[in-house]
This record gives structure tokens, sequence and C-alpha cells, in this order.
């Protein structure tokens, strides 16, 4: 994993914590088991259950490093009960008006690795975060896609207003 900073909200980092906990504990626990009975069947050159169990123990420890590096490069974003902020920063929940067809969105603005477009949830690096970031309410951005330009008009910024 490269040295770059991990962006996270606290709740994020807390679903990292308790992964990376239940790998640990629970998941490497089953994993060692499921070798243990693949051993049991014989010969381990013909042995399919062992090779599945091997390349999920590969898997599951690779998955444990991620994490902790992950962790390691956290930089949570700290929610600091403000209503409302005048430039959108990480952690703040964005009302877009789609310029074009007149439809208004609200978005969080998140770091990559939490981002979720399906859930309302954008990455600070994606084209419509990075075209945003820094904005005030009121202004209109043009964001690059494949077919031309979008443009978005920046309606309202709430500061890491937590959505429940």
């Amino acid at each position: 994993m490269s040295e770059k900073e991990v962006i996270l909200t606290k709740d994020g980092y807390s679903k990292l914590v308790e992964e990376l906990h239940h790998l640990e504990t629970k998941r490497r626990k089953e994993v060692a088991q499921r070798i243990k009975e693949a051993i049991e069947f014989g010969d381990l050159s013909e042995n399919s259950e062992y090779d599945d169990a091997k390349n999920e123990q590969a898997f599951l420890e690779g998955r444990i490093i991620q994490i902790n590096d992950m962790l390691a490069l956290a930089r949570v974003i700290e929610e600091n009960g403000q209503s409302k902020s005048t430039k959108v920063s990480v952690g703040s929940r964005v009302v877009l008006l789609d310029i074009e067809s007149g439809d208004e969105e609200e978005y969080q603005i998140v770091g990559s690795f939490e981002a979720d477009p399906t859930n309302h949830r954008i990455s600070n690096e994606s084209p419509v975060g990075r075209a945003i970031m820094g904005k005030k309410s009121g202004e209109v951005v043009q964001v690059r896609v494949p077919e031309g330009f979008l443009e978005y008009k920046v309606v309202e910024i709430k500061k890491n207003a937590a959505k429940k």
C-alpha cells in the first residue's frame, strides 16, 4: 500500500477496526480449522479442500495487512457539531443542483475508501468531489465527463452533519 493518507469518517474507522478484530479472531480460527480438516483427508497434492483453505488463508492475511496499513495511515474526520460551513470539505454534506436536469441531490464527501455513490457518498478524489472541494454555496462547477461537461450548482453545505 502506498503512503497516501486514508481519510475516514469516525463510522468508517470503527467499521475497519471491527472488521480487523473479526478477521483476526473468528475468521483466522475458522480458516485454521478448515486447513486442519483438509489435512485429515490425506494426500495434499490432490486435495482441493486443502488448496481452497490455503487460498482463503492467504486472502485473509492479505486483508488483515491491508486494514492494518489503512488504520496506520488513517486521518479521522472530526465531527465538530457545526450545522453549516462556508466551504465544501471532506465530511461535508452538500446539496447539488444539476443545472441541465434541475434535479437536486445531497451527497456526503468522504475519502476514497468509504465512497459509495449509490448511498450518496462520493469521494473527494472523484471528478465531482474534486470539482466541488473548497467551493461555497451558490458557486457553479463544471465536471468533465466523456460526453462533455456537467454543471452543478452548490445549493447548500452542511459541515459534518451525520445522517442517521
